[in-house]
């Protein structure tokens, strides 16, 4: 381990390097490190990076939906629902059911089974590959909104497929009661078990005197306690993980300290940075490996297969987004839908493309044991499927991922986003709350009270003094920081006031505003 602890630094400077030559390039860093990586791996004697298949899914997967489930907005996953739902469970069903026919068609030796094993593993597009993407070009925030939400539960609706396959592989059966009553248990206690967890974290760390080095500790700790909890009752820790962050993520401000949030923010973004850069260079780094336990099957055959099943993703996808929008347009006459608008081929057609997989393709794949069971016959067909991820995973990056940039801006999508224009949204928060904070001021008789408290209100009304040095009393610090309290809840009424209605990144943005006052606030002695 420790002889090549050099390696593995060496790995994540070219990880930061990688990501900044993406940066300036303007393409998805997942494709750059996906092919150094396979670059990495031709090099003589560089050392093998192996980890034991099953702490694959605990070591990557909780972390990375947790801090999604963070960044997301719920209110715009609840209006999007429908479509959301639709991509990430009928979609990714109807995907793995047509990947299980054609495998079990063209490809020699691959069961029914296993080819639903297949399409379980290469269902779930990659939500990190599209984001990295959409940093670069300009997109509604309806889709947007759309992608991240599929992101999140797609994962679940593969895996619940993926577990159900390899107990027909290895049974050699497949009981539809049993799976009926197994697949409602996996939905029903996965969620459960995330709320109740993320409710004990959320009124554990109200009640216990945490700092916020603690509470960045346990923010840590909650996700990897989901998952596994809810997998040691056979339920889909998938779920567990996103339903706690997303109970966690918007209560926030009721069980989280000001420094608390703000360096959990800064611990979170690096840590999803590392694993993010990991799990795709590994992706690359593994395939010498893939390709030298290859039996009975050609290189170039295995590569055609694994074309044929990425040609087979793409279609579904594309056919899908077009069905939706079709099944949208009936349903409006008889159901209220989020939009009612006929998107056109263009929304549609974008959607289809964003098919990119990833990080849990990746997982899914390598958590394949390499017995049946223990001390049982070698998983049939096992390096196969690990070589067909790879091309799928690969060749949906570099193709998909380089041209979905240059395909957005020529398509020039509709901008069919209801919410307020940002500059118009900006304007309105900012006038709201200058009144806000002048109307505190004067209905709690404040002004005479303390110089710093006139300064604010003079600065509220548009007013520019230069600000000095100046000593707050805790009577003034405490008012103040009463004053953000009620600039802060009357933010977050807004983002639930469905009439009125901002962009939740922008009113995260002034939330975000307020921490930093406060802590500025709370500095001054």
């Amino acid at each position: 381990m420790m002889e090549n602890f050099p390696f593995y630094l060496s790995l994540v400077i070219i990880i930061i390097l990688l990501i900044m030559l993406a940066n300036k390039i303007k393409v998805a860093y997942p494709v750059l490190l996906v092919i150094e990586g396979l670059l990495i791996s031709c090099i003589p004697d560089i050392p093998s990076i192996k980890i034991d298949p099953e702490l694959i899914f605990i070591i990557f997967l909780p972390p990375l939906l947790y801090e999604a489930a963070w960044t997301i907005s719920w209110k715009e996953l609840w209006k999007w629902r429908r479509i959301i739902t639709s991509f990430a469970f009928l979609i990714v069903f109807l995907t793995a059911t047509t990947v299980a026919f054609v495998a079990n068609h063209f490809i020699p030796g691959f069961s029914l089974a296993l080819g639903f094993l297949l399409g379980g593993i290469v269902s779930p597009p990659d939500a990190v590959s599209a984001g990295a993407i959409l940093k670069f070009v300009k997109v509604p925030k309806r889709m947007s909104s759309i992608l991240e939400g599929e992101s999140l539960l797609n994962d679940a609706s593969s895996l619940i497929i993926f577990r159900f396959a390899m107990i027909a592989v290895a049974t050699g059966q497949f009981i539809w009661q049993e799976a009926a009553l197994s697949f409602s248990w996996m939905l029903i206690g996965g969620i459960g078990i995330g709320v109740l967890i993320g409710w004990l974290f959320m009124n554990g760390q109200k009640i216990l005197p945490t700092d916020a080095n603690m509470d960045t500790v346990l923010t840590i700790v909650a996700p990897y306690l989901m998952y596994i909890a809810a997998e040691e009752v056979h339920s889909s820790g998938v779920l567990a993980v996103v339903s706690g962050g997303l109970l966690l993520s918007n209560n926030r401000h009721s069980f989280l300290s000001t420094s608390s949030r703000l360096r959990g923010i800064n611990v979170w973004e690096s840590l999803a940075f590392v694993l993010n850069g990991l799990v795709f260079i590994l992706i690359g780094l593994d395939l010498p490996e893939i390709i030298s336990g290859l039996e009975g099957v050609s290189v170039s055959s295995a590569i055609g297969y694994g074309l044929l099943i990425t040609g087979v993703l793409v279609l579904v996808r594309l056919f899908s987004a077009y069905g939706a929008v079709v099944v949208t347009l009936i349903a409006r006459n008889y159901i209220k839908v989020a939009d009612s608008r006929n998107p056109g081929l263009k929304v549609p057609s974008v959607l289809g493309w964003t098919g990119m997989r990833g990080v849990v393709s990746l997982a899914a794949a390598l958590s394949i044991p390499e017995k049946l069971y223990t001390g049982g016959p070698d998983f049939p067909q096992r390096n196969l499927i690990l070589f067909i991820t790879f091309v799928v995973i690969l060749t949906t990056l570099v193709l998909q991922g380089l041209t979905l940039p240059f395909m957005i801006r020529k398509i020039n999508l509709p901008e069919y986003d209801d919410h307020l224009p940002d500059d118009e949204a900006e304007d309105m928060i900012r006038r709201e709350l200058a009144k806000l904070t002048v109307d505190h001021l004067k209905e709690n008789d404040l002004l005479d009270k303390s110089i710093f408290l006139k300064q604010i209100h003079d600065k509220w009304k548009g007013k520019i003094e230069e600000e000095s040095d100046i000593k707050l009393s805790s009577e003034t610090k405490d008012a103040y920081l009463k004053l953000l309290d009620a600039q802060r809840a009357w933010l977050i009424e807004q983002n639930h006031d469905e009439k009125q209605y901002f962009d939740e990144d922008l009113i995260r943005k002034h939330l975000l505003k307020i921490d930093l006052e406060e802590e500025k606030i709370l500095l001054i002695h």
